[in-house]
């Protein structure tokens, strides 16, 4: 079975019977649309998918899911920047919000999951441990380089 050729094309995602299916055709406005490289009917390489509320992926792609480094922006203005696997962020990354805030480090299966750094938006930090978008260990300082509290095992210090 040969494979066949890379080329730049349109597809359309919707959930069929509980699972997400690449259509050749589809609507804009109720399915997510992806245009970029595709080969074995598939997106696989550099491309673009939105949804119909608005979010965006845009970057790489392996065997129709997102894969490598990439850009996911949601409609209220929370941007993800890095890496993924398997669909969802996975590897090193930084997630900033609207109001300034920023995390950068680990994450797992679309989680703050590993190593990392929260920036507030008044220019405190939190460094060290994260767990399923939580403190885990982690020290906490203020814009000066101050210590002002710990997180232990997820508890508050």
């Amino acid at each position: 079975m040969s494979e066949k050729s890379s080329n730049q094309g349109v597809l359309f995602l919707k959930e069929v019977n509980g699972k997400w299916v690449w259509f050749k055709d589809g609507d804009e406005k109720t399915d997510l649309k992806y245009e970029g490289e595709i080969s074995n009917e598939v997106p696989n390489g550099q491309g673009t998918l939105t949804y119909p509320d608005g979010e965006k992926y845009v970057g790489e792609y392996k065997d129709g899911k997102e894969n490598g480094q990439g850009t996911f922006t949601f409609p209220d203005g929370d941007k993800y920047v890095g890496e993924f696997k398997d669909g969802n962020w996975n590897g090193q990354g930084t997630l900033t919000f609207p109001d300034g805030g920023k995390y950068v480090g680990e994450f797992k299966d679309g989680d703050w999951d590993g190593q990392g750094t929260f920036t507030f938006p008044n220019g405190n930090k939190g460094i060290g441990e994260f767990k399923e978008n939580k403190p885990l260990n982690i020290t906490q300082y203020d814009k000066y380089g101050n210590i002002t509290g710990r997180y232990v095992n997820g508890v508050e210090q």
